[in-house]
């Protein structure tokens, strides 16, 4: 066997491990979160309005960042977080067409099936008592969340699916993001979710924007639960 035919050999054995690893990982994240959500008390709206829900998102993504990591094993370049290859503007029609293309699906799935709030964070009634919580548990979920999300998903999960094809590797993406948040009835638009931001990460070449999108996709969720609701 040649030296080239070893060192092929050696790259695929590596890029087959990581691929075991993260499915793995994704097990596991799907695991604590579907028995948690089996555990959880049905009280569970007012989760944003306490400190403790802050700093358990920023531990339990911390560690998952650190398995990122130990999967990557210094192979950064597998996380894509690097300068989008796509030009300004383009980037930025990507963004929206992927923003339109979320929130369509959504409208239409949410007219069919009516999953209401089943991830139950969002509150029902804006307590000025507990802004700063809210306020607080809202930069952990619009920051560090994304952030994480991205480099384990679209980063190293796509990475690594990716050499099955693009479409294989949006799609693979989607579901294991789908079922590491743990839901049923809003599965659906979780899955399309990940696969839209799989696809901004297959057209810029970047976690980025996805991040940006992932982020402003929270944000106005976060917003518009403690306005829109109140107001009516």
């Amino acid at each position: 066997m040649s030296e080239g035919a070893t060192t092929a050999d050696d790259a695929n054995g590596r890029a087959s491990y990581r691929l075991w690893l993260w499915l793995g990982l994704v097990a596991l994240l799907a695991a604590v979160a579907y028995g948690s959500r089996a555990g959880a008390s049905t009280d569970t709206q007012s989760a944003l309005y306490e400190w403790a829900t802050a700093a358990g998102a920023v531990v339990q993504d911390a560690i998952v960042l650190g398995l990122v990591l130990a999967i990557v094993r210094g192979r950064y370049g597998l996380l894509a977080l690097r300068r989008p290859s796509t030009t300004l503007g383009r980037t930025l029609l990507v963004l929206l067409a992927a923003l339109v293309a979320v929130y369509a699906w959504e409208g239409i799935y949410s007219a069919v099936a009516h999953p209401g709030n089943e991830q139950g964070l969002t509150p029902d009634r804006w307590e000025p008592a507990h802004a700063a919580a809210y306020v607080v548990n809202g930069i952990v979920i619009c920051t560090w969340i994304p952030f994480v999300e991205e480099l384990t998903f679209r980063g190293l999960g796509f990475a690594v699916l990716e050499r099955f094809g693009r479409l294989p590797a949006i799609l693979g993406v989607g579901i294991a993001f789908g079922l590491a948040h743990g839901l049923v009835v809003s599965l659906p638009i979780i899955v399309a979710f990940g696969c839209v931001l799989a696809w901004v990460r297959a057209r810029t070449s970047s976690v980025l924007p996805g991040m940006l999108l992932h982020a402003s996709f929270n944000l106005i969720a976060l917003v518009a639960a403690v306005t829109i609701k109140t107001a009516t």
